[in-house]
């Protein structure tokens, strides 16, 4: 850092939507030359922060200033042609356009006769690929080229229209180890030459890496701005979770309580590319084991995974005692799998049916007698379900949309319930519903428990983790860095076993040993 006039400054941002306050007075400075990590959990403000940044949304209160100059960007665009390039996860190339075509989209150099000089416009795309140490034909489509090369691409064009801030935004989700080397590079480079680094990553060890300063948001709050190799791994997990770390020379015991008899679900060498790297664990019948680690940490692709939703190349997934490996949520359920995913509007329920529809619409095949379906029958099991899960709705003919979100979980938890699975894998159940609600949903979680299945649950927040699981199996960077059981379940351990064993050190003492964040 130059300790000079920072080339972007955000001053005391407020953004609301109805009934979220997304940013809270928030404050942000990054300068040339520096790479400046931007971190929170899901829901802190990052996005919307980034958005406000470019243009997207226009802040409801506070300023933005870059170059020194106060600016309201209308557009991304707008946002792009003044010095303000993003280059989000899932890429903003056109697939089909050749390499040289995507960096100069817009601002083809031309000839004389006012054509496209494509002799100069490929020679000139070679040479700033090359100035990032990128190989790649220039004249091949983008769609042809590996993410990170793909990724490369993205940067040489932002840079190549003059910009003096690259935001990235979860750059390294989609790349080889071997690419995100070569990223890593490409963002010194950025420094070198002077251009602000906006670095978005919940992978610790990359934050690490690259960043000279971090920024954490929280309930779109900023709680912690300062100088990365200051602040020990914990305390910044500390501060992205809202907990106070432990003590100081406080280990946490790790490993594995002893299993009893033959587990209900056995997940063993899970990995594959959009999947976990190497995950492995058990559950008992009646055991509720809870999966935890920061946002990307390789949850919800674990469950995704084992309930047939992500692809595997290797590893082995039992129900019940026989392999079943579902290549497909189809066939998972067949085997005694159900899924209550973390997005209810998108993956769940669907607002426009009744509750009647919503419930039985997973169990339809079962209540089938030769393709007709009793409306008794049918009946008969959604009141069983009202009435076991205490779902509060006017009738089962309430459109699902009209319920408050507790009462949406719980139609989401009936229509897996009666398919009678033997093993049920919970993301994020308590996710944007009222403490009441969570209440009866974690009561709901133990009591089925209580009745012999087997369940995993996935949740962010460490108190309710904690006290709703017999077990924890902590992940970090898509593998199992520990177990907790018995009186190893605390919040402080759990911290720890996220951080890593040597997580209360900061990179320049050797406390570099920990892996990725998180989802």
């Amino acid at each position: 850092m130059s300790g000079g006039t920072p080339i972007l400054e955000v001053e005391e941002v407020t953004k609301t939507f109805p009934g979220v306050v997304a940013l809270d007075g928030v404050s942000f400075g990054l300068e040339g030359g520096e790479a400046h990590a931007l971190v929170g959990e899901n829901g802190a403000g990052k996005s919307t922060l980034i958005k406000v940044i470019t243009g997207v949304y226009g802040p409801d209160g506070g300023r933005i200033m870059f170059g020194g100059e106060e600016v309201s960007f209308a557009s991304p665009r707008e946002a792009q042609e003044a010095g303000i390039s993003t280059i989000y996860q899932e890429g903003n190339l056109i697939p089909l356009r050749s390499v040289a075509r995507n960096i100069f989209l817009g601002r083809e150099p031309r000839n004389r006769l006012g054509l496209t000089d494509t002799g100069r416009m490929n020679r000139e795309a070679t040479e700033i690929l090359g100035r990032y140490g990128v190989e790649a034909d220039v004249t091949a489509p983008v769609r042809s080229l590996g993410m990170g090369v793909q990724q490369m691409v993205a940067i040489a064009k932002a840079v190549s229209m003059q910009a003096r801030v690259v935001i990235m935004d979860e750059p390294t989700s989609s790349l080889e180890a071997r690419e995100v080397e070569t990223l890593f590079g490409v963002v010194r480079r950025l420094r070198e030459d002077g251009i602000g680094v906006i670095y978005v990553s919940h992978r610790l060890d990359e934050l690490y890496e690259v960043c000279e300063r971090v920024t954490v948001l929280r309930d779109g709050r900023v709680v912690h701005t300062g100088d990365l190799a200051e602040l020990p791994r914990l305390e910044l997990i500390s501060a992205m979770l809202g907990r106070e770390a432990p003590e100081k020379g406080e280990r946490a015991v790790v490993e594995t309580r002893a299993a009893t008899g033959e587990p209900l679900l056995e997940a063993h060498g899970l990995a594959g590319r959009h999947a976990p790297k190497d995950v492995s664990f058990d559950v008992q019948s009646g055991e509720v084991v809870g999966l935890a680690g920061l946002l990307g940490s390789g949850r919800t692709e674990t469950a995704k995974a084992i309930f047939g939703a992500h692809a595997l190349d290797s590893g082995t997934v039992k129900v019940d005692g026989q392999e079943t490996n579902p290549s497909s949520p189809a066939e998972a359920i067949r085997s005694g799998l159900a899924f209550v995913p973390e997005d209810r509007k998108a993956e769940g329920v669907i607002p426009e049916l009744s509750v009647r529809e919503n419930i039985v619409a997973a169990a339809l095949p079962r209540l089938s007698n030769g393709g007709l379906v009793s409306r008794k029958d049918r009946d008969r099991l959604v009141e069983t379900f009202m009435k076991r899960l205490d779902i509060k709705a006017s009738s089962p003919d309430q459109p699902v949309g009209e319920l408050s979100g507790g009462n949406q979980q719980k139609v989401m938890l009936a229509r897996w319930l009666c398919m009678e699975p033997k093993v049920l894998i919970l993301d994020e159940p308590t996710q944007g519903i009222d403490v009441g609600a969570k209440v009866e949903v974690q009561k709901l979680i133990s009591e089925l428990a209580e009745e012999g299945l087997g369940v995993v649950v996935i949740n962010s927040e460490p108190e309710e983790i904690v006290e709703g699981s017999d077990r924890i199996v902590v992940l970090r960077d898509g593998a199992v860095a520990g177990t907790l059981s018995g009186d190893e379940l605390t919040e402080q351990n759990l911290m720890r076993a996220i951080a890593g064993d040597d997580a209360s050190s900061s990179r320049d003492d050797g406390g570099d040993d920990g892996g990725g964040a998180g989802e």
